[in-house]
C-alpha cells in the first residue's frame, strides 16, 4: 500500500425497497485515530461495525462518517384495531342514547374517530437485513475516500522529494565551504591572539594547539554527516508501504536539531542565510509530513 494522506472524501449510495442510504466520509489530519460516527435513529447497534470498518482503512485522522436514510417507510407501519374497545364505545353510546331518549345507532365511522380505536405503531427495521446493504455502501464510501487520500499523498511526496533536494543542494554548497570557513577562522584566531597577547613570547606548537582545539568547537562535520543519514532514511521512508507520518514527522525534529547546531558554529553571513534557508524548508516539509498517515 502506498503512502497516504490524512485527508480526503467519499461519498455512497444504495437504493433498495424504495429507501436511500447515503453515507459520507470525511477525514482530516489528527494525531491519533479520532472517528465520529453519526447513525440514523435506531442505527446505534450498527456503531460498533461502522467503527471497525473505520479502523480497518484509517490508523490516524479525524474521521467523520455519516450515514443517512431517507424515502419509502410505509413497510414499517401498521395498524391496530382495538376491537374490545370498539365494542365498548358501541354498547356505552347506545346505552347513553337510550338514557337520554335520543334515538341513535353508532355506525363504523363514528366509532374508529373515538380515541385508541385505531393505532399507528412504526416497526423497527430488521436490521441484521439492513447490515448487508450498509457494509457494501460503507466500503465503497472508504475506499473512495482511501483513493483521495492516495492521490494527496502522491502529491505530497512530490513536493517533498524536491525540498528535500533543494536541502541537500544547500547543505552540499556549505559543505564544500567548509575547509575554506576552517582555514579563514584559524587565521583570524590566529590574529586576534597576537594582538591580544601582544609581544608576549608563546611556544608556536602550543599556539597551533591552542587554535586547532578552537576551531574544532565550530567543526559540523559530525552534523553534516548526520543530516546525509537524515535524508537517506527519509528518502527510504517515502518509499515504505506503512503508516510513516510520525516517523517523518521525528525525522524534521532532528533535521531541524542539526541545522541549528550548524547555525551557532557557523556564523559568517554567507552560510547563515544558507542555514535560515535550510531551516525555512524544514518548515514548509513539517507542515506537508503532519499530513500523512
Amino acid at each position: 500500500m502506498a503512502l497516504k494522506s490524512m485527508t480526503g472524501y467519499g461519498r455512497a449510495e444504495v437504493e433498495h425497497q424504495e429507501r436511500i442510504w447515503t453515507v459520507e466520509v470525511k477525514s482530516v489530519n489528527n494525531r491519533f485515530l479520532d472517528a465520529k460516527v453519526k447513525l440514523p435513529r435506531n442505527y446505534g447497534s450498527l456503531e460498533d461495525a461502522v467503527r471497525k470498518k473505520i479502523s480497518g482503512c484509517h490508523q490516524r485522522g479525524r474521521v467523520d462518517l455519516i450515514l443517512t436514510v431517507s424515502g419509502d417507510f410505509s413497510d414499517l407501519v401498521t395498524i391496530r384495531v382495538d376491537s374490545k374497545l370498539a365494542k365498548s364505545y358501541k354498547e356505552n353510546l347506545i346505552q347513553l342514547a337510550a338514557e337520554l331518549d335520543l334515538k341513535c345507532q353508532p355506525d363504523l365511522a363514528m366509532i374508529i374517530n373515538l380515541p385508541d380505536v385505531l393505532n399507528r405503531e412504526q416497526l423497527l427495521e430488521d436490521l441484521e437485513q439492513v447490515w448487508p446493504i450498509l457494509e457494501n455502501t460503507i466500503d465503497d464510501a472508504l475506499r473512495q475516500c482511501l483513493e483521495m487520500r492516495i492521490l494527496e499523498a502522491e502529491a505530497l511526496t512530490v513536493d517533498l522529494i524536491e525540498r528535500l533536494q533543494l536541502f541537500s543542494n544547500i547543505l552540499r554548497e556549505i559543505e564544500q565551504k567548509i575547509p575554506e570557513i576552517s582555514q579563514q577562522r584559524e587565521e583570524n584566531l590566529k590574529d586576534r591572539l597576537e594582538k591580544l597577547l601582544g609581544k608576549v613570547d608563546l611556544d608556536p606548537a602550543r599556539l597551533a594547539q591552542e587554535v586547532a582545539v578552537l576551531v574544532d568547537k565550530t567543526d559540523v562535520t559530525e552534523e553534516l554527516v548526520r543530516l546525509r543519514s537524515h535524508i537517506s532514511q527519509f528518502e527510504g521512508l517515502l518509499e515504505a508501504h506503512e503508516p510513516v507520518g510520525r516517523k517523518l514527522d521525528f525525522l524534521i525534529q532532528e533535521f531541524l536539531r542539526e541545522v541549528n547546531t550548524i547555525a551557532s558554529k557557523i556564523n559568517d553571513a554567507e552560510n547563515a542565510h544558507k542555514t535560515v534557508t535550510l531551516k525555512s524548508e524544514l518548515e514548509k516539509m513539517r507542515e506537508q509530513v503532519q499530513n500523512i498517515e
